[in-house]
């Protein structure tokens, strides 16, 4: 009786877990991260004035990103533009705006659908070889042995991959320009049957060197997000291998929701500051 009694006062007295406790941890853990994220990136960006720059791995993790990248790219980039241009034929012809169809097409391409194409193709085939190889690294203890060493793991092995992804996205960027604006024309032309002067002669009334500056600067700042969250998932890793595989597909999602928010922030600000050319 008295170890029952015991039972019933410790359950009455024991403290309720509040319905919203998931909900805060959730938002506390996402703010940690951000933080994280956040502090090493600053730690990125003070390391790339340091010395001795690593040449040779940043050459080696430049050409690795892009030769898995650059024929993804090139793939995607062609249905991309098709697509757009042929949405986009559609809707000028219903409005009687047929002449604009290659400025409305091209524009799109080039400061939207590049950069965004871009930066997904380095982070699902870059950025996903860059954390499986820090994730690796890091239960292997490598990065704790360097750190004993003394030698900077961020400078040493962070900062090749995050600039040969930022390089490697803003070369991508023009291939892509360019291959999703000859798919585009090649379709309004043989498949809606529109006149090719027309195509070119809109484009290069309403374009303007801002657009593709803008479209330049956007591949950049995502390429750099996503060998910055790549880095970070990898060097965090839980749970050993399988820790690895679940970091990885994390830093994949991370960058996709990183990517469509700074996306539009960047679309906002250069909408607001730069007029349209004719305006």
């Amino acid at each position: 009786m008295a170890q029952g009694r015991g039972r019933a006062v410790s359950t009455r007295t024991s403290k309720k877990t509040s319905p919203f406790e998931p909900v805060r941890n959730g938002v506390t853990g996402a703010l940690r991260e951000f933080g994280n994220i956040f502090a090493l990136a600053l730690d990125v960006i003070v390391n790339i004035f340091k010395r001795p720059f690593q040449t040779r791995e940043f050459i080696q993790q430049f050409w690795f990103i892009a030769s898995v990248s650059i024929m993804p790219a090139a793939l995607v980039a062609i249905p991309f533009g098709a697509v757009i241009t042929l949405q986009l034929g559609s809707l000028t012809a219903q409005i009687g705006a047929d002449s604009f169809n290659g400025a409305a097409s091209v524009l799109a391409v080039i400061q939207q659908a590049s950069p965004i194409v871009t930066t997904l193709v380095v982070a699902g085939a870059g950025g996903s070889a860059i954390c499986a190889d820090l994730g690796s690294r890091t239960i292997r203890e490598e990065i704790d042995a360097m750190m004993v060493l003394g030698v900077s793991p961020i400078q040493r092995l962070v900062v090749p991959r995050v600039l040969a992804a930022m390089g490697v996205a803003a070369l991508l960027n023009g291939m892509v320009s360019v291959v999703g604006v000859v798919g585009g024309y090649t379709f309004n032309v043989i498949v809606q049957g529109g006149t090719p002067g027309a195509f070119l002669a809109s484009f290069s009334a309403l374009a303007q060197l801002s657009d593709l500056w803008v479209g330049t600067l956007k591949a950049v700042i995502f390429g750099f997000l996503a060998g910055l969250v790549a880095a970070y998932r990898g060097l965090n890793p839980k749970g050993g291998p399988k820790g690895v595989g679940d970091v990885v597909n994390q830093s994949v999602v991370i960058t996709f929701l990183l990517l469509f928010l700074v996306n539009l922030v960047i679309s906002v600000v250069y909408l607001s500051l730069v007029p349209a050319k004719g305006a």
